[in-house]
């Protein structure tokens, strides 16, 4: 069993900065993508940036720019800077990451969700 631990969730005026980690730990052999989804009141969860394990990332076109995703692998952490935040990403931000346990299996992970709340 793998289990994702967000942090770094708060509070923050518009115009400003949040940084979100995610450490995975259980029975990881290797970890394949690893990304940030979020979901707003009301809404539908949408991707906001993935890295897979070569360090390739593919953002949101409403994050290009203000938002960078990154991962340390010796640690099995994603991370994802947050600058010039809007009012409108205010949402629960969610780890995901797809983990293989043997050379062979995988299966798809979600963190339980952290808080970013922009105020206006």
């Amino acid at each position: 069993q793998v289990q994702l631990v967000e942090s770094g969730g708060g509070l923050v005026q518009a115009g400003g900065s949040l940084r979100l980690s995610c450490a995975a730990s259980g029975t990881i052999f290797s970890i394949d993508v690893m990304a940030w989804y979020r979901q707003a009141p009301g809404k539908q969860r949408e991707l906001v940036a993935s890295i897979d394990s070569g360090g390739s990332t593919n953002y949101a076109d409403s994050v290009k720019g203000r938002f960078t995703i990154s991962r340390d692998n010796a640690k099995n952490t994603v991370y994802l800077q947050m600058n010039s935040l809007k009012p409108e990403e205010t949402a629960v931000y969610y780890c995901y990451a797809n983990v293989y346990s043997s050379t062979w299996y995988s299966n798809n992970y979600w963190g339980q969700g952290t808080q970013v709340t922009v105020s206006s």
